[in-house]
């Protein structure tokens, strides 16, 4: 009994102590709010993690904002930043305090589309064929430190950037300025995003301890990078989601724009496979974590299946980039040709032929000794039936080619009626 009666006291001393007027009523009420921030945190660090899905743009949408030659492009890029800026949570790479600040798949997808939009910023003034400043004030923003929190912050950068292309938007669509429509710098950009497809792949594989399992990638397994740790597998893993992602909002966009001459090259099949293969590695991620098993074990390993995507990615963007500088040009070829006819005086050589047709049908000619007058440009001397049969032999066989390309300069038959007139023999049939 007595023991249990100190017990007692024991613990209504505890309990006085704890209930003490002094400090009784300040733990309680910090406990309580520290639960519950931490409950929200988590909250909202799995809402920001959620990354945004491949939305598909309507015809209508396009047809009502994408109405001249570049819109598409641009409008596709500054889409790509205003989604860093406008999704749950903001730009949350350079956060400094919770729950970005413990994020790190989301920040590592905001890398991988940010990256993307740089090689697109600095790839537009060659594929839009000429230098705006508003495309270099974006390709300058877009460049600096994605982790700044100090001003000019990273999201000030990114807004200025979206400024400059929203701009540079509105002078497209009233006409204050003219994108190049002829496809240049398309294959430099491709080329471009294959390298770093086939980087982010070599960093996907070497989470890899065994260089057997790599054995169906076409891949140089003695290249690769140092093993990736696992506490680093998931960063690269969202890092090559938001890579994939952004790349396929660009390549809509790009195609939007470059409809017809991608049709016209016969790279539609290609251009929708690779399209297809992006939007393989934006499937729904079930698993809470990411796994890195092996072979056919209990787990699965995300990187190497996000390894497959990107690589096969990565040959047909590289099929593209061939495509695109061997068919483009080829397409260009009487584009050309019209154009330096159309610049060389075309027109007036077929004047003269037609003047020569008719002097050919006048009765006289046949006489030899018949005067034609001739044209302005060919000056005042007159011409036999003799030297107008051999301008209706060159009618018939078209237009000669060296002398279409020459300016402002007479046809060589021209100058062969000339060399004619000046002959003796034309003084005397004259």
């Amino acid at each position: 009994m007595a023991s249990k009666r100190r017990a007692a006291e024991r613990r209504r001393r505890s309990k006085e102590t704890l209930e003490r007027p002094q400090y009784g009523w300040i733990w309680k009420p910090l406990l309580a709010v520290l639960v519950i921030a931490l409950v929200v945190a988590l909250g909202l660090g799995v809402w920001w993690s959620r990354t945004p899905a491949l939305e598909p743009v309507s015809d209508d949408a396009v047809a009502a904002s994408d109405t001249a030659p570049g819109m598409a492009v641009v409008g596709g890029l500054s889409g790509l930043v205003g989604t860093l800026l406008d999704k749950p949570g903001g730009y949350l790479r350079n956060d400094l305090a919770p729950p970005g600040v413990w994020l790190d798949n989301m920040p590592a997808w905001e890398l991988g589309v940010l990256g993307q939009a740089r090689w697109m910023s600095q790839s537009l003034p060659t594929i839009a064929g000429s230098d705006a400043a508003a495309l270099d004030a974006a390709r300058t923003a877009l460049e600096g430190d994605a982790d700044d929190w100090f001003y000019p912050s990273t999201e000030r950068r990114l807004e200025q950037a979206r400024a400059a292309l929203d701009g540079y938007r509105q002078t497209l669509g009233g006409g204050q300025a003219a994108f190049a429509a002829d496809g240049q710098g398309i294959a430099a950009w491709l080329n471009g995003v294959t390298r770093r497809l086939d980087d982010m792949g070599r960093r996907l594989s070497a989470s890899v301890g065994s260089p057997e399992a790599l054995a169906g990638l076409d891949l140089d397994t003695e290249g690769l990078p140092t093993e990736t740790p696992w506490y680093r597998l998931d960063n690269v893993f969202f890092e090559a989601r938001g890579q994939a992602w952004a790349l396929h909002r660009l390549l809509v966009a790009m195609h939007r724009d470059q409809a017809e001459r991608i049709e016209a090259a016969g790279l539609t099949m290609r251009w929708e496979a690779l399209l297809a293969e992006l939007e393989l590695s934006q499937r729904r991620l079930w698993s809470p974590v990411i796994l890195n098993g092996s072979g056919f074990g209990l787990f699965a390993n995300h990187s190497l299946v996000m390894a497959h995507h990107v690589l096969r990615a990565r040959d047909l963007s590289r099929e593209l980039a061939e495509g695109v500088a061997t068919q483009f040009d080829a397409l260009e070829v009487p584009a050309a040709d019209d154009d330096a006819r159309q610049e060389s005086g075309a027109e007036t050589v077929a004047e003269e032929n037609e003047t020569a047709r008719e002097v050919a049908a006048e009765p006289e000619a046949s006489e030899g000794g018949v005067k034609a007058p001739r044209d302005a440009a060919n000056g005042d001397g007159d011409v036999t039936a003799e030297e107008v049969g051999g301008e209706e032999a060159v009618a018939e066989e078209g237009v000669d080619k060296e002398s279409v390309e020459e300016v402002g300069v007479e046809t060589e038959e021209n100058d062969a009626a000339g060399e004619a007139l000046s002959m003796p023999e034309a003084d005397e049939a004259r």
